[in-house]
């Protein structure tokens, strides 16, 4: 059996994985074939549980790949609200999918955008994405939908619905640490220093490090 974890992104796929690595009958992964390409993006290993959310954009591939055979497809989601703002916290992250999505999706450049079309912008990517995944899921018969605000129940649940071995203690565990969370939103503090030091950082590629001095 394989396993698939589709979501936006920001909407506890880190966690979840962190939970799956105490099952010893499954490998688990977080974006584990990123980088890939042709037919290798979708060689996966049997009894491995993947949660990519660029997997959203490739689900004609993992349906020709996977089908409805011996596997299960988890739809991960988050509030539309807590997601978008979430993404609207990582206009500075390199290799950003917001970004990405913004770029290559929209035709938008960044430039172009202030915060009220770039938080419109986030909001667009949860129904474009959540679409996709709701549209790829409409004909599969092993599917289930867990939700971010209830995820332990659904985490119980998903385990109950395959072979799981591991201890169950520990991975429900997890769902009381933050993992990969958003800092730099949450701290504007940590924001402006953020914005501070790529301004030292610029200047200094422009030649002026030897002339000033942080003390």
């Amino acid at each position: 059996m394989n396993v698939f974890i589709l979501c936006t992104g920001r909407s506890g796929s880190t966690t979840f994985m962190r939970a799956c690595k105490h099952l010893t009958n499954f490998t688990s992964g977080h974006e584990t074939r990123a980088g890939q390409i042709g037919e290798e993006r979708m060689n996966y290993p049997k009894m491995h549980i993947e949660s990519d959310n660029r997997l959203s954009w490739f689900l004609g591939g993992l349906d020709k790949k996977y089908g409805d055979d011996d596997v299960l497809y988890i739809h991960l989601k988050r509030s539309k609200e807590k997601t978008a703002e979430s993404y609207n916290g990582r206009w500075h992250v390199k290799g950003s999918i917001i970004k990405a999505f913004t770029n290559g999706i929209l035709m938008t450049p960044l430039s172009k955008t202030n915060k009220e079309s770039r938080m419109q912008i986030c909001n667009d990517y949860y129904d474009a994405v959540n679409s996709n995944i709701e549209l790829f899921l409409k004909d599969k018969s092993n599917k289930m939908t867990i939700e971010l605000e209830n995820i332990e129940e659904g985490f119980a649940e998903f385990w109950s619905r395959i072979p799981a071995e591991g201890d169950y203690e520990a991975a429900m565990n997890e769902f009381s640490v933050r993992h990969n969370e958003n800092v730099w939103s949450k701290y504007p503090t940590l924001s402006k220093m953020k914005f501070l030091i790529r301004i030292y950082r610029k200047m200094k590629l422009a030649g002026w490090g030897r002339k000033i001095s942080w003390s």
